[in-house]
């Protein structure tokens, strides 16, 4: 098996041994892999907190196990309570009411419909496994949004998420901020201009993550052909 399908075995694996694994939820082995698939996931939101903040965009890109895509999806939407934005998450994704509005957001409901349509689509009939650099907070917030809305997460996607920090660490590269482990890996950061940082932005950000691990630990690749560097 090749370093990054054992890796991502191993952290699927470690965080089962805290559930109850349901008997649909065996994980992907060489013989299973073409009816997996990877659901790159970011959101932009109005604060931390999924039981008073809201998502403001969703961007999703789907593909296979070998980061092959599948489709992608974004959209804008406007969150019910636009009063509770906090100011610190203002100054990350540049929300307002008045751009939304200019940019034909449509209601949280409408994003949730067509989301669920694209899912539809793109998975295919492929097991999806939620994937994202900030796994626990994306996860939180998309579940809160689509249970609004009669679906929820457990619909959607097996219950283990991947988080993108863990799968960098069990490489090498100890560095939890998106910024750093983007220097670590030789990449260019996410854009932080409010005006142009989008879950969009965030999802392609994490699939190109994911590749670069995907090829680092190649068939091809020698034990010592990648070193962490020492950036901040």
């Amino acid at each position: 098996m090749p370093p990054i399908r054992a890796l991502l075995a191993l952290c699927l694996i470690i965080g089962a041994c805290t559930h109850a694994v349901r008997a649909q939820d065996a994980w992907p082995t060489p013989q299973t892999e073409h009816a997996w698939g990877l659901a790159i996931i970011d959101v932009e939101t109005t604060g931390l907190d999924p039981s008073q903040a809201e998502m403001i965009d969703i961007g999703a890109i789907y593909t296979d196990l070998e980061g092959n895509e599948l489709g992608r999806f974004f959209t804008r939407m406007m969150p019910p309570h636009p009063d509770r934005v906090d100011p610190g998450a203002q100054a990350v994704n540049g929300y307002s009411a008045k751009r939304w509005r200019a940019a034909s957001a449509p209601s949280e409901a409408e994003a949730a419909a067509r989301f669920l349509a694209f899912h539809e689509r793109a998975s295919s009939g492929r097991r999806m496994i939620f994937t994202a650099f900030n796994a626990p907070f994306d996860k939180g917030f998309v579940d809160a949004w689509l249970k609004r809305h009669g679906s929820g997460y457990d619909a959607l996607y097996v219950y283990m998420p991947l988080d993108l920090p863990s799968l960098a660490w069990g490489r090498g590269f100890r560095a939890m901020g998106a910024r750093r482990l983007a220097t670590q890996l030789g990449l260019p950061p996410e854009t932080d201009d409010p005006l142009q940082h989008t879950g969009q932005t965030g999802a392609e950000f994490n699939l190109m993550i994911y590749r670069t691990l995907l090829r680092q630990a190649g068939p091809d690749a020698r034990p010592d052909s990648v070193r962490p560097s020492q950036g901040k």
